[in-house]
Order: structure tokens, then sequence, then C-alpha cells
């Protein structure tokens, strides 16, 4: 009898393990989310009645949702606060598809996420004050939307931060000082925004960076003298801005195998000792997404 007691308490555990769902409120969310974003015309649905583990593009883990990669799955409508109740997310892709509406406050809640993909929606609004709390952040794309206001003084908090493209919105005011801390970050994307005022010369502490693409703003002043010390990077580009000044890109030159440069100003002169040109290239200002992420 003990043998079978035994075996039937072994049994039930297994079963529990097998059918275990995550926690109401988690599954509360998603079914929130899913609503919000008209989910019966998503090209991959979700049967609520299912196992939340087998819905598309989610991930669970120690019965906690982990991932939400929608790529491109014809999502609209607006991200509902009760996002910020998985707090076990470590992805969250939304990429390429019609949302709208602006941020909720309540995404700041999600201090384990390392990737945040928002790109090619139309996001509007401002984004949340409070960035800086999800420092776990790793990726962070949004280009392509019609966010407003200014780039979050807090997002220079987001220490592990190696990749943050903002490009082609309607973001205005100075570029942050703090984004100078940013000690992992490898590409920096602010282009096509309404940015203005002086570069600040804290991102020539970014040795790590490799892309730096500030083209197409309103942004005034000199050209740092620390940009020399940007050793890593590779492509540059700060044309179609309003500089008053471009005498440090010919230190640049001198120490980078490359100059990614436009300028239409007649009365600014650049004195190139050997302008040799050859070498100039346009980095590539067309983004692109995977519909898979391996993490």
């Amino acid at each position: 009898m003990k043998s079978v007691f035994a075996y039937l308490v072994l049994f039930t555990f297994s079963v529990n393990i097998i059918i275990a769902e995550v926690p109401a409120a988690e599954k509360e969310a998603l079914i929130e989310f899913y609503q919000a974003t008209n989910g019966e015309k998503w090209t991959n649905q979700w049967n609520l009645n299912s196992d939340v583990s087998k819905w598309h593009g989610i991930k669970v883990i120690n019965n906690h949702v982990t991932e939400i990669n929608l790529f491109k799955n014809n999502l609209s409508g607006t991200i509902p606060g009760s996002i910020g109740k998985l707090k076990s997310l470590t992805l969250l892709n939304l990429a390429f598809n019609s949302l709208t509406g602006e941020l909720p406050e309540e995404m700041v809640n999600l201090v384990r996420l390392r990737t945040l993909k928002l790109e090619m929606n139309r996001f509007k609004g401002e984004l949340p004050i409070a960035m800086g709390d999800m420092k776990s952040l790793e990726e962070f794309t949004a280009f392509n939307n019609f966010l407003t206001g200014a780039i979050p003084e807090s997002i220079g908090k987001i220490k592990n931060l190696r990749v943050l493209n903002l490009s082609s919105n309607s973001l205005k005011g100075d570029i942050p000082k703090s984004l100078g801390s940013l000690s992992s970050l490898e590409s920096l994307g602010l282009f096509e925004n309404t940015l203005e005022g002086a570069i600040p010369a804290e991102i020539g502490q970014l040795t790590k960076l490799k892309e730096l693409v500030l083209a197409n703003n309103q942004l005034g002043g000199e050209v740092p003298s620390e940009f020399d010390q940007l050793a890593s990077l590779e492509v540059f580009q700060i044309q179609n801005n309003k500089f008053e000044s471009v005498k440090n890109l010919e230190r640049m030159r001198s120490s980078h195998e490359f100059l990614v440069f436009d300028y239409d100003r007649d009365d600014i002169k650049l004195d190139f000792k050997d302008p040799n040109f050859s070498k100039t290239r346009m980095a590539d200002t067309k983004f692109e997404d995977e519909e898979s992420i391996d993490k």
C-alpha cells in the first residue's frame, strides 16, 4: 500500500508540473493585452482556452512568462498598463506592427527586461520619464514611430545598455549628458529627430561605441574634441545639422579609417591635410529587424 500511495503522490506531482499554469495575474495581463491589441485580427492568434505556453510568441520558464515575441503579427490598438504585471519578462518584441497610443508608465516595472523592440509602429507621446528603472535593458529600439518630447535623462542609469535606437521620431531638446554614462553602449541611433543644442562631450566617454548616427537633426555648436577617444567607432553620421564648427573632425580622420560626413554650408571649410575621400562611406540608415531573436 505504501508503494502504491507513493506512486500516486509522485504521479500527481508530475502531472501538476506538466499542467502547471502561470499565475492568474500574468494570464489576465496577457488576455488584456490580446484584447487591447485586437487579437482576433492578429496573423497568429492565441487560443485563450489552451495552455499559455502554447500561445504564439510566448515563452514560459518556471511557470512565469519570460518572453513575448509578436514581431510583424498585425497588432493594432494600444499597450495596456497591465503589461507591467509581467515582471519576469526578459524579452518584449512588438516591432513591425500598427500599435498606437502612448507607452504606459507601468512598462518601467519590467525590471528584468533585457530586450525591448518597439520599432515600426505608430506610438506617440513621450517616453516614460522613469525608463532608467529598467536597469536590465541591453537593447532598446523604437525607431520609426511618432514619439515626442525629450529623451529621458534617466536612461543614463541603464548601465548594461548596448543598443539604443530612437531614430525617425519627433524627439526634441538636448541629447542628455547622462548618455555618456552608458559604458556598454555599442550603437546609438538618434537619426532624424528635432534634437538641438551641442552634442555632449560626455559621449566621447563611450569607448565601446561602434555606431553613432545623429544625422538629420538641428544640432549645433562644435563637434566635441572628445570624439577622438571613440576608438571603436566604425559608423559615424552627423550630416544635415547646424554645426558652427567641425574642425575636430580632422583629428578624428587621423585616427580612424573612415569619415561619414555630409555638409552643405560653403562658409565652413574642412582643412584636411590629405583629403582622400575614397575611404568615405555613407552608413546604411535602413533599419531592419529579424523575425527570430536568439538570446
